[in-house]
């Protein structure tokens, strides 16, 4: 079995955030980490290679990336928590690429990687942590003509068929789809485990390998801001709370908090 996942390198949700002269987020800080919500992808890919049998010959599971030079971290964790191989597709070419162009740049590593060996599953977080779009996985399965298996919470693969346990509001849905597929999964199900010393190691080792547009076979035309379906209008920083009431933990200041409450229509 071949498991590709899609990992993102993005700023630390503690840190300070900033906005670029092109309205797009600061990247590439001393802070950016791995998608939280890429370990959970990554968990339920190697949990899914490792019941076909990795690792183990005709095995793999490989980390993949775009991003400029620093998101090799990211595959870097990747290779720590397990993964056996990793891609970095990096050009200044892709920089300021929306979900859709971002996605054209994956599906055309992955067609190649497929090319090389067969593809089995191609798996990704419910939403990268800076954007929230949540576009990529759709975008990706669309673009490479694979069916897609969404938020999925289970995984099983057998006989060429991928089936996927869904959970939603009001009830519970079982997928199937033929293999080579698209998951994304949810952050419930898939608790990322935590790399141990002999990976951390050994992830400082393994190569990554990196692609340029020209590698993967892909147009700049069809990436960047020139490629992607959206445009950045008009951006600000996040305008600093107003109005706002501190109030302490001692007993004093109990009455003064009803009485705010109660003005607010909250008592």
């Amino acid at each position: 079995m071949r498991v590709v996942v899609c990992v993102k390198h993005v700023p630390d949700l503690q840190s300070p955030r900033s906005l670029g002269d092109d309205g797009r987020l600061v990247r590439g800080g001393d802070d950016d980490t791995l998608n939280e919500l890429d370990e959970d992808a990554l968990e339920a890919g190697l949990r899914t290679a490792e019941a076909a049998g990795f690792p183990g010959e005709g095995h793999d599971v490989t980390v993949l990336t775009v991003g400029p030079a620093p998101a090799v971290e990211a595959l870097r964790r990747g290779l720590a928590m397990g993964a056996s191989t990793a891609v970095h597709v990096t050009d200044e070419q892709v920089a300021g690429s929306d979900a859709i162009a971002t996605a054209r740049v994956l599906a055309a590593a992955v067609a190649k990687l497929h090319a090389e060996q067969p593809v089995d599953l191609v798996v990704a977080g419910m939403a990268g942590l800076d954007g929230l779009t949540s576009l990529v996985p759709a975008a990706l399965a669309e673009v490479l003509g694979w069916p897609q298996l969404t938020l999925a919470d289970r995984i099983t693969v057998a006989d060429g068929v991928v089936s996927v346990r869904r959970e939603t509001s009001t009830h519970v849905e079982e997928l199937t789809a033929p293999a080579p597929a698209v998951l994304s999964v949810t952050d419930q199900a898939f608790r990322a485990r935590f790399p141990n010393f002999k990976g951390i190691m050994a992830a400082r080792k393994k190569p990554v390998t990196t692609w340029s547009l020209a590698d993967v076979g892909l147009d700049p035309a069809a990436v960047g801001p020139d490629g992607s379906t959206t445009r950045v209008v008009e951006a600000a920083e996040h305008p600093e709370r107003t109005g706002r009431v501190l109030v302490t933990g001692d007993a004093e200041t109990v009455p003064a908090l009803v009485d705010f409450l109660s003005q607010k229509g909250f008592a």
